[in-house]
Protein backbone atom coordinates (compact mmCIF):
# COMPACT_ATOMS: atom_id res chain seq x y z
CA UNK A 1 0.00 0.00 0.00
CA UNK A 2 3.00 2.59 0.80
CA UNK A 3 4.40 1.43 -2.34
CA UNK A 4 1.21 2.75 -4.54
CA UNK A 5 0.90 5.82 -2.28
CA UNK A 6 4.73 6.75 -3.47
CA UNK A 7 3.14 6.01 -6.83
CA UNK A 8 0.17 8.49 -6.14
CA UNK A 9 2.99 11.59 -5.69
CA UNK A 10 4.21 11.20 -9.07
CA UNK A 11 0.30 11.21 -10.67
CA UNK A 12 -0.38 13.93 -8.67
CA UNK A 13 2.27 15.90 -10.04
CA UNK A 14 0.84 16.07 -13.11
CA UNK A 15 -2.50 17.96 -11.95
CA UNK A 16 0.10 21.25 -11.23
CA UNK A 17 2.56 20.33 -13.48
CA UNK A 18 1.16 23.05 -16.92
CA UNK A 19 1.52 25.53 -14.28
CA UNK A 20 5.16 25.02 -13.97
CA UNK A 21 6.57 24.71 -17.20
CA UNK A 22 8.21 27.76 -18.15
CA UNK A 23 6.35 30.10 -15.47
CA UNK A 24 7.60 31.53 -12.43
CA UNK A 25 6.48 30.29 -9.00
CA UNK A 26 3.91 33.03 -7.66
CA UNK A 27 4.33 33.49 -3.66
CA UNK A 28 2.10 35.30 -1.70
CA UNK A 29 4.02 37.83 0.37
CA UNK A 30 1.74 40.27 1.89
CA UNK A 31 -2.12 40.97 1.18
CA UNK A 32 -3.58 43.55 4.30
CA UNK A 33 -6.68 44.71 3.28
CA UNK A 34 -7.94 41.07 1.89
CA UNK A 35 -8.60 38.96 5.65
CA UNK A 36 -12.22 39.85 4.68
CA UNK A 37 -12.39 38.07 1.55
CA UNK A 38 -9.84 35.47 3.05
CA UNK A 39 -12.45 35.00 5.80
CA UNK A 40 -15.23 35.07 3.09
CA UNK A 41 -13.60 32.25 1.59
CA UNK A 42 -13.26 30.29 4.23
CA UNK A 43 -17.10 30.45 5.22
CA UNK A 44 -18.25 29.77 2.06
CA UNK A 45 -15.57 26.59 1.89
CA UNK A 46 -16.97 25.87 5.57
CA UNK A 47 -20.46 25.89 4.18
CA UNK A 48 -19.85 23.94 1.21
CA UNK A 49 -19.14 20.97 3.43
CA UNK A 50 -22.93 20.79 4.20
CA UNK A 51 -24.28 18.99 1.37
CA UNK A 52 -27.32 21.12 -0.50
CA UNK A 53 -27.05 23.64 2.14
CA UNK A 54 -26.79 26.64 -0.17
CA UNK A 55 -25.91 30.50 0.12
CA UNK A 56 -29.57 32.79 0.40
CA UNK A 57 -27.33 35.87 -0.07
CA UNK A 58 -28.11 37.48 -3.09
CA UNK A 59 -25.96 36.31 -6.18
CA UNK A 60 -24.66 38.61 -8.23
CA UNK A 61 -24.62 38.32 -12.52
CA UNK A 62 -21.94 37.43 -14.42
CA UNK A 63 -22.13 40.97 -16.00
CA UNK A 64 -22.11 42.43 -12.81
CA UNK A 65 -19.18 40.72 -11.91
CA UNK A 66 -17.07 41.84 -14.50
CA UNK A 67 -18.23 45.33 -14.53
CA UNK A 68 -17.11 45.23 -10.80
CA UNK A 69 -13.73 43.89 -11.59
CA UNK A 70 -12.82 46.16 -14.47
CA UNK A 71 -13.36 49.14 -12.52
CA UNK A 72 -11.60 47.35 -9.59
CA UNK A 73 -8.23 46.86 -12.10
CA UNK A 74 -8.25 50.35 -13.81
CA UNK A 75 -7.52 51.97 -10.63
CA UNK A 76 -4.80 49.15 -10.00
CA UNK A 77 -1.35 49.38 -10.91
CA UNK A 78 1.18 46.55 -11.01
CA UNK A 79 5.12 47.66 -9.61
CA UNK A 80 8.55 45.98 -10.72
CA UNK A 81 10.14 45.99 -6.89
CA UNK A 82 13.52 45.62 -5.82
CA UNK A 83 13.64 42.23 -4.01
CA UNK A 84 15.18 44.15 -0.43
CA UNK A 85 12.27 46.47 0.28
CA UNK A 86 10.36 48.03 3.40
CA UNK A 87 6.50 47.47 2.59
CA UNK A 88 5.85 50.37 5.44
CA UNK A 89 7.59 52.88 3.67
CA UNK A 90 6.58 51.96 0.26
CA UNK A 91 2.65 52.26 0.91
CA UNK A 92 3.64 55.44 2.60
CA UNK A 93 5.32 56.74 -0.33
CA UNK A 94 2.55 55.36 -2.66
CA UNK A 95 -0.31 57.11 -0.32
CA UNK A 96 0.76 60.42 -1.43
CA UNK A 97 -1.37 59.58 -4.62
CA UNK A 98 -4.53 58.91 -2.66
CA UNK A 99 -5.68 56.11 -0.57
CA UNK A 100 -5.11 52.27 -1.02
CA UNK A 101 -7.74 50.02 -0.86
CA UNK A 102 -5.88 46.90 -1.18
CA UNK A 103 -1.93 45.17 -1.97
CA UNK A 104 -0.87 41.95 -2.18
CA UNK A 105 3.21 41.00 -3.47
CA UNK A 106 4.06 38.42 -5.33
CA UNK A 107 7.46 36.87 -7.29
CA UNK A 108 7.30 36.20 -10.64
CA UNK A 109 10.87 37.05 -12.27
CA UNK A 110 11.31 39.15 -9.60
CA UNK A 111 9.27 41.25 -6.55
CA UNK A 112 6.19 42.62 -7.96
CA UNK A 113 3.28 44.60 -6.16
CA UNK A 114 -0.26 45.06 -7.25
CA UNK A 115 -1.76 47.97 -5.80
CA UNK A 116 -5.38 48.99 -5.88
CA UNK A 117 -6.30 52.72 -5.08
CA UNK A 118 -9.48 54.11 -3.81
CA UNK A 119 -9.98 56.64 -6.89
CA UNK A 120 -9.04 56.22 -10.40
CA UNK A 121 -7.45 59.90 -10.29
CA UNK A 122 -4.76 58.22 -7.94
CA UNK A 123 -3.39 56.70 -10.87
CA UNK A 124 -2.95 59.34 -13.25
CA UNK A 125 -1.20 61.18 -10.32
CA UNK A 126 1.18 58.41 -9.72
CA UNK A 127 2.01 58.55 -13.80
CA UNK A 128 2.40 62.41 -13.71
CA UNK A 129 5.65 61.92 -11.52
CA UNK A 130 7.20 59.01 -12.97
CA UNK A 131 9.84 59.65 -15.98
CA UNK A 132 10.99 57.20 -18.92
CA UNK A 133 14.18 54.91 -18.18
CA UNK A 134 17.74 56.15 -19.39
CA UNK A 135 19.75 53.85 -20.37
CA UNK A 136 23.16 53.62 -21.49
CA UNK A 137 23.80 51.21 -23.71
CA UNK A 138 19.74 50.63 -25.16
CA UNK A 139 17.30 52.89 -26.07
CA UNK A 140 14.03 52.98 -24.11
CA UNK A 141 10.87 53.01 -26.30
CA UNK A 142 8.81 55.82 -24.46
CA UNK A 143 5.01 53.80 -23.29
CA UNK A 144 3.37 55.53 -20.61
CA UNK A 145 1.17 52.80 -18.59
CA UNK A 146 0.57 51.33 -15.03
CA UNK A 147 3.28 48.58 -15.09
CA UNK A 148 6.15 50.47 -13.22
CA UNK A 149 9.71 49.81 -12.00
CA UNK A 150 10.81 50.92 -8.48
CA UNK A 151 14.06 52.24 -7.65
CA UNK A 152 15.75 53.34 -4.35
CA UNK A 153 17.68 56.16 -4.09
CA UNK A 154 19.37 54.65 -0.91
CA UNK A 155 18.72 50.95 -0.59
CA UNK A 156 20.72 50.23 2.31
CA UNK A 157 18.61 51.89 4.56
CA UNK A 158 15.51 49.66 3.68
CA UNK A 159 17.32 46.46 3.87
CA UNK A 160 16.93 45.25 7.54
CA UNK A 161 13.32 45.49 7.13
CA UNK A 162 12.62 43.06 4.61
CA UNK A 163 12.66 40.20 6.97
CA UNK A 164 9.63 41.67 8.75
CA UNK A 165 8.14 40.77 5.56
CA UNK A 166 5.46 38.03 5.80
CA UNK A 167 5.53 35.16 3.62
CA UNK A 168 3.37 32.05 1.92
CA UNK A 169 2.44 30.50 -0.63
CA UNK A 170 0.71 31.42 -3.61
CA UNK A 171 0.76 28.23 -5.65
CA UNK A 172 -1.26 25.27 -5.72
CA UNK A 173 -0.12 22.32 -2.87
CA UNK A 174 2.58 19.95 -3.82
CA UNK A 175 1.85 16.50 -4.74
CA UNK A 176 3.20 15.73 -1.19
CA UNK A 177 0.76 18.28 0.44
CA UNK A 178 -1.98 17.51 -1.23
CA UNK A 179 -2.08 13.60 -0.61
CA UNK A 180 -1.83 14.41 3.19
CA UNK A 181 -4.62 16.46 3.10
CA UNK A 182 -6.40 14.23 1.10
CA UNK A 183 -5.41 11.22 3.19
CA UNK A 184 -6.33 12.85 6.52
CA UNK A 185 -9.74 14.35 5.48
CA UNK A 186 -13.20 13.20 7.34
CA UNK A 187 -14.85 12.01 4.42
CA UNK A 188 -14.75 11.96 0.60
CA UNK A 189 -17.10 14.96 0.79
CA UNK A 190 -14.31 16.71 2.51
CA UNK A 191 -11.38 15.37 -0.10
CA UNK A 192 -13.63 17.12 -2.74
CA UNK A 193 -14.11 20.44 -0.95
CA UNK A 194 -10.41 20.40 0.03
CA UNK A 195 -9.16 19.65 -3.33
CA UNK A 196 -11.62 22.56 -4.82
CA UNK A 197 -10.29 24.99 -2.19
CA UNK A 198 -6.41 24.02 -2.89
CA UNK A 199 -6.43 24.32 -6.49
CA UNK A 200 -9.23 27.49 -7.06
CA UNK A 201 -8.39 30.73 -8.05
CA UNK A 202 -7.39 33.02 -5.10
CA UNK A 203 -8.57 36.70 -4.67
CA UNK A 204 -5.34 37.65 -5.46
CA UNK A 205 -5.07 35.71 -8.79
CA UNK A 206 -8.37 37.26 -10.55
CA UNK A 207 -7.27 40.85 -9.43
CA UNK A 208 -4.20 39.92 -11.23
CA UNK A 209 -5.82 38.34 -14.17
CA UNK A 210 -8.13 41.57 -14.90
CA UNK A 211 -5.30 43.77 -13.98
CA UNK A 212 -3.42 42.01 -17.19
CA UNK A 213 -6.09 42.85 -19.21
CA UNK A 214 -6.56 46.02 -18.27
CA UNK A 215 -3.03 46.30 -19.04
CA UNK A 216 -3.24 44.83 -22.38
CA UNK A 217 -6.23 46.84 -22.81
CA UNK A 218 -4.53 50.41 -22.66
CA UNK A 219 -2.15 48.89 -25.71
CA UNK A 220 -4.96 48.16 -27.77
CA UNK A 221 -6.64 51.64 -26.90
CA UNK A 222 -3.66 53.05 -28.41
CA UNK A 223 -5.20 51.79 -31.90
CA UNK A 224 -8.73 51.47 -30.99
CA UNK A 225 -10.05 54.24 -28.69
CA UNK A 226 -12.96 53.14 -25.92
CA UNK A 227 -11.84 49.17 -26.37
CA UNK A 228 -12.55 47.11 -23.83
CA UNK A 229 -10.16 43.51 -23.74
CA UNK A 230 -11.99 41.24 -21.19
CA UNK A 231 -11.23 37.81 -19.68
CA UNK A 232 -13.02 34.82 -21.00
CA UNK A 233 -12.69 30.72 -19.71
CA UNK A 234 -11.29 29.67 -17.43
CA UNK A 235 -10.24 32.58 -15.21
CA UNK A 236 -14.07 33.95 -15.07
CA UNK A 237 -16.33 31.26 -15.16
CA UNK A 238 -15.61 29.91 -11.34
CA UNK A 239 -13.87 26.09 -13.06
CA UNK A 240 -10.44 27.71 -13.11
CA UNK A 241 -7.39 26.34 -11.37
CA UNK A 242 -4.33 27.83 -10.14
CA UNK A 243 -2.02 28.19 -13.27
CA UNK A 244 -4.13 28.05 -16.16
CA UNK A 245 -4.12 30.46 -19.08
CA UNK A 246 -5.69 33.80 -19.47
CA UNK A 247 -7.84 33.93 -22.53
CA UNK A 248 -8.72 37.77 -23.45
CA UNK A 249 -11.33 38.81 -25.52
CA UNK A 250 -11.11 42.31 -27.78
CA UNK A 251 -14.24 43.67 -27.31
CA UNK A 252 -14.35 46.47 -29.89
CA UNK A 253 -18.53 46.46 -30.05
CA UNK A 254 -18.66 49.59 -28.26
CA UNK A 255 -16.48 51.32 -30.63
CA UNK A 256 -19.41 50.86 -32.98
CA UNK A 257 -22.47 51.66 -30.79
CA UNK A 258 -24.71 54.21 -32.32
CA UNK A 259 -25.77 57.07 -29.55
CA UNK A 260 -28.71 58.67 -30.90
CA UNK A 261 -29.13 60.77 -27.89
CA UNK A 262 -25.92 63.36 -29.44
CA UNK A 263 -27.71 63.28 -32.52
CA UNK A 264 -29.50 66.46 -34.13
CA UNK A 265 -30.98 67.93 -36.90
CA UNK A 266 -31.03 66.15 -40.82
CA UNK A 267 -27.32 65.25 -40.79
CA UNK A 268 -25.83 61.96 -39.65
CA UNK A 269 -22.44 61.75 -38.58
CA UNK A 270 -20.12 58.78 -39.72
CA UNK A 271 -16.12 57.71 -39.32
CA UNK A 272 -14.24 56.87 -42.04
CA UNK A 273 -13.03 53.58 -41.88
CA UNK A 274 -11.30 51.04 -44.15
CA UNK A 275 -13.49 48.06 -45.91
CA UNK A 276 -12.26 44.54 -46.26
CA UNK A 277 -14.06 41.77 -47.82
CA UNK A 278 -15.05 39.81 -44.84
CA UNK A 279 -15.37 39.86 -40.80
CA UNK A 280 -12.63 37.20 -40.91
CA UNK A 281 -9.61 39.17 -42.73
CA UNK A 282 -10.85 42.35 -40.34
CA UNK A 283 -10.23 40.04 -37.66
CA UNK A 284 -6.86 38.70 -38.64
CA UNK A 285 -5.87 42.61 -40.27
CA UNK A 286 -6.35 43.80 -36.41
CA UNK A 287 -5.09 40.78 -34.18
CA UNK A 288 -1.93 41.32 -36.65
CA UNK A 289 -1.45 44.79 -35.65
CA UNK A 290 -2.02 44.25 -31.71
CA UNK A 291 0.28 41.56 -31.77
CA UNK A 292 3.29 43.44 -33.71
CA UNK A 293 2.36 46.00 -30.27
CA UNK A 294 2.68 43.41 -28.22
CA UNK A 295 5.65 42.55 -29.66
CA UNK A 296 7.35 45.91 -30.24
CA UNK A 297 6.04 47.74 -26.88
CA UNK A 298 4.23 45.56 -24.48
CA UNK A 299 6.54 45.47 -21.31
CA UNK A 300 6.78 42.00 -20.54
CA UNK A 301 5.23 40.70 -23.29
CA UNK A 302 7.44 37.82 -24.86
CA UNK A 303 7.10 34.60 -27.21
CA UNK A 304 4.45 36.27 -29.25
CA UNK A 305 2.75 34.44 -31.67
CA UNK A 306 0.16 35.67 -34.45
CA UNK A 307 -1.91 32.44 -34.76
CA UNK A 308 -4.29 34.04 -36.99
CA UNK A 309 -5.21 31.44 -39.72
CA UNK A 310 -6.80 28.76 -37.10
CA UNK A 311 -10.20 28.74 -37.08
CA UNK A 312 -10.50 31.47 -34.73
CA UNK A 313 -7.39 33.78 -34.96
CA UNK A 314 -5.42 34.95 -32.21
CA UNK A 315 -2.40 36.20 -30.49
CA UNK A 316 -0.45 33.89 -28.22
CA UNK A 317 2.06 35.33 -25.81
CA UNK A 318 3.74 35.29 -22.48
CA UNK A 319 2.99 38.43 -19.80
CA UNK A 320 6.21 37.34 -17.71
CA UNK A 321 5.31 39.75 -14.69
CA UNK A 322 2.22 37.77 -14.16
CA UNK A 323 3.63 34.43 -15.34
CA UNK A 324 0.34 34.32 -16.92
CA UNK A 325 0.31 32.57 -20.69
CA UNK A 326 -2.05 34.53 -22.68
CA UNK A 327 -4.58 34.29 -25.93
CA UNK A 328 -6.13 36.99 -27.28
CA UNK A 329 -8.67 36.57 -29.82
CA UNK A 330 -11.60 39.00 -31.23
CA UNK A 331 -14.10 37.40 -32.48
CA UNK A 332 -14.97 34.71 -30.26
CA UNK A 333 -18.15 36.42 -28.70
CA UNK A 334 -19.73 32.98 -28.47
CA UNK A 335 -16.73 31.77 -25.97
CA UNK A 336 -17.43 34.73 -23.72
CA UNK A 337 -21.53 33.28 -23.58
CA UNK A 338 -20.06 29.91 -22.40
CA UNK A 339 -18.17 31.43 -20.03
CA UNK A 340 -21.22 33.16 -18.70
CA UNK A 341 -22.95 30.06 -18.84
CA UNK A 342 -20.55 27.80 -16.99
CA UNK A 343 -20.66 30.53 -14.54
CA UNK A 344 -24.16 30.25 -13.90
CA UNK A 345 -23.76 26.62 -13.24
CA UNK A 346 -21.28 26.82 -11.15
CA UNK A 347 -23.25 29.26 -8.64
CA UNK A 348 -26.15 27.62 -8.67
CA UNK A 349 -25.17 24.28 -6.43
CA UNK A 350 -22.13 24.14 -3.98
CA UNK A 351 -21.54 20.54 -5.14
CA UNK A 352 -21.15 21.36 -8.64
CA UNK A 353 -17.92 23.04 -8.91
CA UNK A 354 -16.41 20.63 -6.12
CA UNK A 355 -17.07 17.49 -8.45
CA UNK A 356 -15.79 19.12 -11.52
CA UNK A 357 -12.35 19.77 -10.10
CA UNK A 358 -12.24 16.38 -8.54
CA UNK A 359 -13.21 14.78 -11.91
CA UNK A 360 -10.87 16.71 -14.00
CA UNK A 361 -7.69 16.36 -11.37
CA UNK A 362 -8.94 12.41 -11.87
CA UNK A 363 -8.30 12.81 -15.35
CA UNK A 364 -5.21 14.63 -15.45
CA UNK A 365 -3.72 12.25 -12.87
CA UNK A 366 -4.60 8.74 -15.29
CA UNK A 367 -3.13 11.09 -18.39
CA UNK A 368 -6.88 11.41 -20.01
CA UNK A 369 -6.16 15.14 -20.71
CA UNK A 370 -3.25 16.88 -21.84
CA UNK A 371 -1.66 20.41 -21.71
CA UNK A 372 -0.68 19.33 -25.63
CA UNK A 373 -3.58 19.37 -28.21
CA UNK A 374 -3.86 15.84 -29.24
CA UNK A 375 -6.97 13.05 -28.94
CA UNK A 376 -7.34 13.37 -25.19
CA UNK A 377 -10.65 14.67 -23.94
CA UNK A 378 -10.40 18.25 -22.95
CA UNK A 379 -11.43 19.92 -19.63
CA UNK A 380 -14.29 21.64 -21.31
CA UNK A 381 -15.93 18.47 -22.71
CA UNK A 382 -15.13 16.70 -18.90
CA UNK A 383 -16.88 19.90 -17.51
CA UNK A 384 -20.31 19.38 -20.20
CA UNK A 385 -20.48 15.79 -18.75
CA UNK A 386 -20.79 16.51 -15.41
CA UNK A 387 -23.29 19.18 -16.16
CA UNK A 388 -24.90 16.66 -17.87
CA UNK A 389 -24.71 14.10 -15.47
CA UNK A 390 -26.25 16.50 -12.70
CA UNK A 391 -29.09 17.10 -14.87
CA UNK A 392 -29.81 13.27 -14.98
CA UNK A 393 -30.18 12.97 -11.30
CA UNK A 394 -33.93 12.61 -9.77
CA UNK A 395 -34.27 15.31 -8.96
CA UNK A 396 -32.09 16.93 -11.51
CA UNK A 397 -29.27 19.31 -10.07
CA UNK A 398 -28.79 21.53 -12.50
CA UNK A 399 -31.45 23.00 -15.08
CA UNK A 400 -31.34 22.12 -18.79
CA UNK A 401 -30.38 25.04 -21.38
CA UNK A 402 -33.17 24.98 -22.86
CA UNK A 403 -34.83 25.47 -19.26
CA UNK A 404 -32.87 28.03 -18.61
CA UNK A 405 -34.24 30.03 -21.87
CA UNK A 406 -37.76 29.53 -20.75
CA UNK A 407 -36.99 31.74 -17.52
CA UNK A 408 -35.45 34.55 -20.00
CA UNK A 409 -36.79 37.78 -20.28
CA UNK A 410 -36.13 40.78 -23.52
CA UNK A 411 -33.44 41.71 -22.28
CA UNK A 412 -31.73 38.44 -22.04
CA UNK A 413 -32.42 37.48 -25.34
CA UNK A 414 -28.98 37.08 -27.23
CA UNK A 415 -27.97 35.91 -31.23
CA UNK A 416 -24.93 35.80 -32.21
CA UNK A 417 -23.80 34.63 -35.85
CA UNK A 418 -27.20 32.91 -36.12
CA UNK A 419 -26.89 30.96 -32.76
CA UNK A 420 -29.71 31.45 -30.51
CA UNK A 421 -27.29 32.27 -26.61
CA UNK A 422 -30.35 33.25 -24.97
CA UNK A 423 -30.51 32.04 -21.05
CA UNK A 424 -31.46 33.88 -18.03
CA UNK A 425 -28.56 35.75 -16.65
CA UNK A 426 -30.21 36.68 -12.99
CA UNK A 427 -29.81 33.97 -10.91
CA UNK A 428 -31.93 34.85 -7.91
CA UNK A 429 -35.12 33.84 -10.43
CA UNK A 430 -33.63 29.87 -10.83
CA UNK A 431 -35.11 27.63 -8.20
CA UNK A 432 -32.56 25.59 -6.27
CA UNK A 433 -32.54 22.07 -6.78
CA UNK A 434 -34.12 19.72 -3.90
CA UNK A 435 -31.75 16.99 -4.49
CA UNK A 436 -29.69 16.47 -1.35
CA UNK A 437 -26.99 13.56 -2.08
CA UNK A 438 -23.60 14.07 -1.22
CA UNK A 439 -20.39 14.49 -2.84
CA UNK A 440 -19.45 10.66 -2.42
CA UNK A 441 -22.78 9.40 -3.40
CA UNK A 442 -22.44 11.45 -6.88
CA UNK A 443 -18.98 10.88 -7.54
CA UNK A 444 -19.73 7.27 -7.75
CA UNK A 445 -22.72 8.21 -9.26
CA UNK A 446 -20.82 9.78 -12.38
CA UNK A 447 -18.02 7.10 -12.92
CA UNK A 448 -21.01 4.24 -13.06
CA UNK A 449 -23.34 6.16 -15.12
CA UNK A 450 -20.37 7.26 -17.81
CA UNK A 451 -18.78 3.32 -17.05
CA UNK A 452 -21.94 2.17 -18.72
CA UNK A 453 -22.94 5.01 -21.10
CA UNK A 454 -23.70 3.60 -24.80
CA UNK A 455 -21.47 5.70 -26.37
CA UNK A 456 -21.36 4.00 -29.77
CA UNK A 457 -24.96 5.42 -30.26
CA UNK A 458 -25.80 8.75 -27.86
CA UNK A 459 -24.60 11.54 -27.66
CA UNK A 460 -24.37 14.23 -24.96
CA UNK A 461 -26.80 17.41 -24.67
CA UNK A 462 -27.09 19.31 -22.09
CA UNK A 463 -29.47 21.76 -23.78
CA UNK A 464 -32.24 19.12 -23.40
CA UNK A 465 -30.49 17.26 -20.79
CA UNK A 466 -31.21 13.82 -21.89
CA UNK A 467 -29.51 10.96 -24.08
CA UNK A 468 -29.44 10.87 -27.91
CA UNK A 469 -28.81 9.28 -30.87
CA UNK A 470 -25.26 10.50 -32.54
CA UNK A 471 -25.72 12.53 -35.65
CA UNK A 472 -22.25 11.70 -36.45
CA UNK A 473 -19.72 8.56 -36.34
CA UNK A 474 -17.37 10.30 -33.60
CA UNK A 475 -16.37 7.66 -30.54
CA UNK A 476 -17.50 10.98 -28.03
CA UNK A 477 -20.00 13.40 -29.37
CA UNK A 478 -20.70 16.32 -27.06
CA UNK A 479 -22.73 19.02 -28.09
CA UNK A 480 -21.94 22.29 -27.84
CA UNK A 481 -24.65 23.92 -26.58
CA UNK A 482 -24.76 27.39 -28.72
CA UNK A 483 -23.61 26.06 -32.09
CA UNK A 484 -25.07 22.88 -32.03
CA UNK A 485 -23.79 21.52 -34.81
CA UNK A 486 -20.93 21.10 -33.37
CA UNK A 487 -19.30 18.18 -31.44
CA UNK A 488 -17.22 19.92 -29.18
CA UNK A 489 -15.31 16.36 -28.58
CA UNK A 490 -14.60 15.69 -32.12
CA UNK A 491 -11.01 15.12 -31.34
CA UNK A 492 -11.47 12.13 -29.01
CA UNK A 493 -10.41 8.91 -30.93
CA UNK A 494 -12.15 5.23 -29.64
CA UNK A 495 -8.98 3.99 -27.93
CA UNK A 496 -8.96 7.44 -25.06
CA UNK A 497 -12.66 6.67 -24.85
CA UNK A 498 -12.23 3.52 -23.98
CA UNK A 499 -9.45 4.03 -21.83
CA UNK A 500 -11.81 6.53 -19.70
CA UNK A 501 -14.96 4.03 -19.95
CA UNK A 502 -12.50 1.60 -18.72
CA UNK A 503 -10.93 3.66 -15.50
CA UNK A 504 -14.69 5.01 -14.67
CA UNK A 505 -15.54 1.62 -13.94
CA UNK A 506 -12.56 0.86 -11.96
CA UNK A 507 -13.08 4.16 -9.89
CA UNK A 508 -16.87 3.14 -9.49
CA UNK A 509 -15.78 -0.33 -7.43
CA UNK A 510 -12.97 1.15 -5.50
CA UNK A 511 -15.35 3.78 -4.32
CA UNK A 512 -18.01 0.71 -3.66
CA UNK A 513 -14.96 -0.83 -1.19
CA UNK A 514 -14.47 1.99 0.80
CA UNK A 515 -17.19 1.59 3.20
CA UNK A 516 -16.18 -1.69 3.53
CA UNK A 517 -11.93 -1.01 3.94
CA UNK A 518 -11.60 2.11 5.16
CA UNK A 519 -8.08 3.22 6.62
CA UNK A 520 -8.47 5.30 9.71
CA UNK A 521 -7.06 9.19 8.87
CA UNK A 522 -4.10 8.32 11.10
CA UNK A 523 -3.32 5.43 9.11
CA UNK A 524 -2.19 8.21 6.44
CA UNK A 525 -3.28 5.18 4.03
CA UNK A 526 -4.53 6.27 0.50
CA UNK A 527 -8.34 6.32 0.51
CA UNK A 528 -11.20 7.52 -1.52
CA UNK A 529 -10.15 10.55 -4.15
CA UNK A 530 -6.77 9.51 -2.62
CA UNK A 531 -7.10 6.25 -3.63
CA UNK A 532 -8.56 7.30 -7.12
CA UNK A 533 -5.85 9.46 -8.15
CA UNK A 534 -3.23 6.28 -7.83
CA UNK A 535 -1.86 4.58 -11.20
CA UNK A 536 -4.67 2.71 -12.22
CA UNK A 537 -4.62 -1.10 -10.62
CA UNK A 538 -6.57 -3.23 -12.71
CA UNK A 539 -5.64 -1.21 -16.10
CA UNK A 540 -2.46 -2.59 -15.44
CA UNK A 541 -3.47 -6.12 -14.55
CA UNK A 542 -5.98 -6.13 -17.92
CA UNK A 543 -3.41 -4.70 -20.29
CA UNK A 544 -0.72 -7.86 -18.53
CA UNK A 545 -3.24 -10.17 -19.14
CA UNK A 546 -3.75 -8.83 -22.80
CA UNK A 547 0.48 -9.07 -23.70
CA UNK A 548 0.44 -12.63 -22.21
CA UNK A 549 -3.32 -14.42 -23.98
CA UNK A 550 -2.92 -13.17 -27.37
CA UNK A 551 -6.41 -13.44 -30.12
CA UNK A 552 -7.07 -16.83 -31.02
CA UNK A 553 -6.15 -16.51 -34.42
CA UNK A 554 -3.09 -14.75 -33.82
CA UNK A 555 -2.03 -18.04 -31.62
CA UNK A 556 -3.00 -20.66 -33.66
CA UNK A 557 -1.07 -18.94 -36.27
CA UNK A 558 2.34 -18.82 -34.23
CA UNK A 559 1.73 -22.67 -33.06
CA UNK A 560 2.09 -23.48 -36.24
CA UNK A 561 4.65 -21.54 -37.55
CA UNK A 562 6.63 -22.84 -34.30
CA UNK A 563 5.53 -26.80 -35.22
CA UNK A 564 7.23 -25.98 -38.59
CA UNK A 565 10.05 -24.14 -37.80
CA UNK A 566 11.73 -27.08 -34.74
CA UNK A 567 12.78 -30.33 -36.14
CA UNK A 568 10.93 -33.47 -34.34
CA UNK A 569 14.64 -34.63 -32.27
CA UNK A 570 14.22 -30.92 -31.08
CA UNK A 571 10.69 -31.33 -29.66
CA UNK A 572 11.12 -33.81 -27.15
CA UNK A 573 12.60 -32.89 -23.56
CA UNK A 574 14.56 -34.55 -21.54
CA UNK A 575 11.28 -36.62 -19.85
CA UNK A 576 10.63 -38.15 -23.45
CA UNK A 577 7.62 -35.33 -24.01
CA UNK A 578 6.92 -33.54 -27.01
CA UNK A 579 6.89 -29.64 -26.42
CA UNK A 580 5.20 -26.97 -28.77
CA UNK A 581 6.58 -23.62 -27.97
CA UNK A 582 3.67 -21.10 -28.10
CA UNK A 583 5.04 -17.85 -28.14
CA UNK A 584 5.54 -15.91 -31.39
Amino acid sequence: MAARGVGMLARLALCAQRSQVLRPTHRLLSCPGTVAADAKREEQSSRSVETGSEDRTPKKKFSEVQKERREQAQRTVLIHCPNKISEKKFLKYLSQHGPISHHFFYESFGLYAVVEFCQKESVTSLQNITRTPSMETEAAIPFKSRFFNLKMKNPSSQTSEKSSMPCSNHSPPSSKKLFELLCYAESIDDQLNTLLKEFQLTEEDIKLRYLTCSLIEDLAAAYFQDCTVRPFGSSVNSFGKLGCDLDMFLDLDEIGKFNTSKTSGNFLMEFQVKNVPSERIATQKILSVIGECLDHFGPSCVGVQKILNARCPLVRFSHQASGFQCDLTTNNRIALKSSELLYIYGALDSRVRALVFSIRCWARAHSLTSSIPGSWITNFSLTMMVIFFLQRRSPPILPTLDYLKTLADAEDKCIIEGHNCTFIRDLNRIKPSGNTETLESLLKEFFEYFGNFAFNKNSINIRQGREQNKPECSPLHIQNPFETSLNISKNVNQSQLQKFVDLARESAWILSQEDKDRPSPSSNQPWGLAMLLQPSVVSSVSLAKKKRKKPASERIKNLLESIKSHSPENDTNTNGKRTVSTQG
